[in-house]
């Protein structure tokens, strides 16, 4: 039975993708990567670049695997930010992502091997505009940071499969777009305003009226149940949710779906019996932790998990 083997967030981290590979039975030939398995796959959700020191390998890395026909990827914020930082607006000029201080200390890493405007950057950058923000195959999904049903069926039916055209990627840079509120749910997790007049400090201080959503939670009926990154739960309201938010959640009994993003720490653990976040700080400090789906699963299972150090 074919296996596919799921891999997270690398951000320019490529020994740890190298070492990865070879636990998993992955071995380097020429110019490409073989597997005793000969059907085996490889499935990556994005954000390949960034905060590491080896951008330019990574994608080499996943490049190779991808023209063999052994594997498939899907863009990252981190690749949608840096085509946006990379684009400008052929209506204003400007870049699509703000060249500033903080969006290019963000993007240091990359900057530093693919600099503005070279030839290799144009060529990478192109490469990244291919990758599709979401993947259903056999069995599993995979996204990189939200399967949120009504957005991806949105984006499917803009785009078929899930690439951006040129137009829309223009278009997700700008704000108030509806392909910006797309691309900004799939790749960089939903938000919801929270019911007036609810509202709760983040660990920096700062007032918030809107929360990130644990999408995943099947059994989430409240705001308190589905609300995440907030330091005093206790300032959420466990008011019921609204019907559409409700049926936007990732459904109990569906098939598994994989995805990233959301820099876990400690042991991993499901986020739910069919939701499996894989990202657990690879970029800086942590390991990079994969998991091979045997085809045909309908239950996600830790023992199919490898925590690479």
């Amino acid at each position: 039975m074919a296996k596919t083997d799921i891999i997270p967030d690398i951000h320019g981290q490529a020994q740890k993708l190298r070492g990865a590979l070879t636990n998993l039975g992955w071995q380097r030939s020429g110019k490409t990567w073989l597997h005793a398995e000969p059907d085996r796959q490889i499935v990556f959700l994005g954000d390949f670049i960034d905060r590491g020191p080896e951008n330019g390998a990574v994608i080499r890395i996943v490049r190779e695997l991808m023209d063999a026909g052994r594997a498939k990827a899907i863009m990252g914020n981190h690749e949608l930010n840096a085509l946006h930082f990379h684009t400008k607006d052929p209506d204003t000029g400007f870049p699509l992502r703000a060249n500033n201080q903080d969006n290019t200390e963000q993007h240091k890493s990359f900057l530093d091997e693919f600099p503005l405007g070279a030839p290799k950057t144009k060529e990478a950058l192109a490469w990244m505009k291919e990758l599709p923000l979401f993947i259903e195959a056999d069995g599993f999904r995979a996204v990189h940071a939200a399967w949120l049903q009504p957005a991806i069926d949105d984006l499917r039916r803009q785009t078929q499969t899930g690439i951006l055209g040129e137009d829309q990627l223009i278009r997700a840079g700008r704000k108030g777009d509806v392909f910006y509120h797309l691309a900004e749910t799939i790749a960089k997790g939903p938000e919801e305003r929270l019911p007036a007049p609810y509202s709760f400090r983040d660990k920096g201080g700062q007032v918030r009226q809107s929360v990130r959503l644990k999408w995943w939670n099947g059994d989430a009926r409240n705001w308190r149940q589905v609300a995440m990154s907030v330091p005093d739960i206790n300032q959420i309201p466990e008011d019921l949710l609204p019907q559409d938010l409700v049926t936007s959640i990732y459904p109990i009994g569906d098939r598994p779906v994989f995805f990233g993003h959301y820099w876990m720490s400690g042991t991993p653990v499901l986020q739910s019996g069919n939701a499996l976040c894989l990202d657990y700080s690879a970029g800086t400090d942590g390991p990079l932790v994969t998991y091979t789906y045997p085809a045909g699963s309908r239950e996600l299972s830790l023992k199919n998990l490898m925590v690479h150090q």
